[in-house]
């Protein structure tokens, strides 16, 4: 078995070894002998027993080898000591691998980039399968060898990325082998925050008898750890995610960016304009990479090894209340103010102290109103009403003229809707679903349209005047001085003004 000089054992034993040379002979060094005193100072340390460096056993070294050691750092050049010298040799064939023959060097590489859940077992089991299919024998080493092998390439076994005939799979998984990977850390307070969704591994009782899994949204800014909102839902939409990014804000202000993965809740519409809306930058995990909200994937492990423990006597009666009143417990007055092992400071100290780059938060009603979708919809002219997500909503009358009108709803929330300028996007007014058994009573307001302004009184229609065309046609053919191309029909004593059937 080559020597590994990465290996941290053999490292170690190789300074241990040279330390331990160097005791031996450093005195020769120190004190040189006089001029025909070496031998006897060399036999002398040869007939003493020492102790091994590596096993502790007590053993003895030859004149040879004593003699090799004090010439070897006597003659030391000026780029290595006497030290560096008395270290063990590195092996001539180190990093090489001569059992492993070319078309085994390309079996493995094309097996492990196939099946990279396999295990080095599993890998070498398939390789001596397949060694036997070949035309010309093919001899496979010992299984050390193969694994030795494939742990110096950096063949380990690690969780595909997502289904293997996925392109964004496959994507993902070469960008994860050709890029380094490195952590970061945002410069200043409110600059990013990380968000998810995680599957709670304790039941609460549902109210109505049910037994179910909760989900946790954790809401963390990157720089401080501290956690700005945890929630527990009983389900994983754009609603629960708005409502808890609602009550972030409110404690901590408005964050200059947030970072989350392509679930559902957080492509949802109302997520993505709600955030544009607020001036907060929405950035997306890459496809099958949670590796870049790792702190986040990081601080599920307090939830499932510190706080859910904690709660292992409630189980029988744990409910989604309960669990959320403790969870604040926990998370404000322990993880909030304790040290962080990273930032050497408590998240609540490093968020107080550290420049906060983040937004004013604005009142409740403008966040409700801003986490909604926008939608563009034609007015239905019968009764001056849009649809939205199957929803009618009546339109004031002093919008009647318009053809095509802007709005805003929440699809979990469809008692209210605005319209909105299409072009700003800036807020006109409320709209309220359609309410046909009030409408029956028959009372209606009056129309502000543009042709009727408020009128107070209807007024007697007055006779238009002739049209410019028609008396310009009268004008001309009047003065041809030709009489009427036609001849009067005969007239009747009983006209008929029934009309046509």
């Amino acid at each position: 078995m080559a020597n590994n000089p990465n290996d941290p054992d053999f490292t170690r034993n190789n300074e241990r070894w040279a330390q331990f040379r160097f005791s031996v002979i450093g005195a020769l060094l120190s004190s040189p002998p006089a001029k025909g005193q070496l031998q006897f100072r060399l036999e002398t340390l040869a007939a003493k027993t020492w102790l091994h460096p590596i096993t502790g056993d007590r053993t003895n070294f030859s004149f040879s080898t004593i003699e090799r050691w004090y010439y070897d750092a006597k003659n030391a050049g000026p780029k290595q000591g006497p030290f560096d010298v008395l270290k063990r040799k590195v092996r001539s064939d180190h990093g090489c691998h001569p059992a492993i023959s070319a078309w085994l060097t390309q079996a493995i590489a094309d097996q492990y980039k196939a099946h990279i859940g396999w295990s080095y077992q599993l890998h070498y089991d398939n390789l001596v399968a397949l060694a036997k299919t070949q035309p010309e024998p093919e001899s496979v080493p010992s299984y050390a060898t193969v694994r030795r092998y494939m742990k110096s390439l950096g063949y380990i076994k690690r969780s595909r990325r997502g289904p293997a005939d996925s392109p964004g799979a496959r994507v993902a998984e070469h960008r994860f082998e050709s890029r380094e990977i490195r952590s970061y850390e945002s410069e200043y307070t409110n600059a990013l925050w990380h968000l998810d969704f995680h599957h709670g591994s304790m039941r609460v009782l549902h109210p109505d008898g049910r037994w179910v899994y909760p989900l946790l949204l954790g809401i963390l800014d990157d720089h401080t750890r501290l956690c700005c909102h945890m929630q527990w839902y009983l389900n994983e939409g754009a609603r629960e995610l708005c409502h808890g990014l609602k009550q972030a804000f409110q404690k901590r202000d408005l964050p200059r960016a947030i970072l989350f993965d392509n679930g559902s809740a957080m492509v949802a519409k109302e997520t993505v304009q709600g955030l544009a809306r607020l001036s907060v930058l929405a950035e997306n995990t890459l496809p099958y990479s949670p590796y870049q909200n790792g702190k986040q994937e990081s601080w599920w492990n307090q939830i499932e090894g510190r706080l859910l423990p904690m709660l292992e006597g409630e189980e029988t009666e744990l409910t989604l209340e309960r669990l959320n009143y403790v969870s604040q417990a926990w998370v404000e007055m322990e993880y909030n103010r304790k040290v962080h092992s990273s930032t050497k400071q408590t998240p609540l100290q490093r968020y107080q102290q550290d420049k906060d780059v983040g937004q004013p938060c604005p009142g409740p009603e403008q966040l409700t109103e801003a986490f909604t979708a926008g939608y563009t919809r034609a007015q239905r002219r019968s009764d001056g009403t849009i649809s939205l997500l199957g929803v009618r909503f009546e339109i004031p009358s002093r919008f009647g003229h318009m053809p095509k009108l802007a709005a805003r709803c929440a699809s979990w929330d469809l008692s209210r809707a605005w319209l909105c300028d299409p072009k700003s996007g800036a807020l006109i007014g409320r709209i309220y679903p359609q309410d046909k058994v009030k409408n029956a009573e028959g009372h209606r307001a009056r129309k502000t349209s543009p042709l009727n302004q408020n009128e107070e009184s209807v007024e007697q229609p007055q006779p238009s005047p002739p049209s410019p065309l028609l008396q310009e046609l009268l004008s001309e053919y009047a003065a041809t001085g030709l009489p009427p191309a036609y001849q009067p029909g005969p007239e009747s004593d009983e006209p008929n003004n029934e009309p046509n059937n």
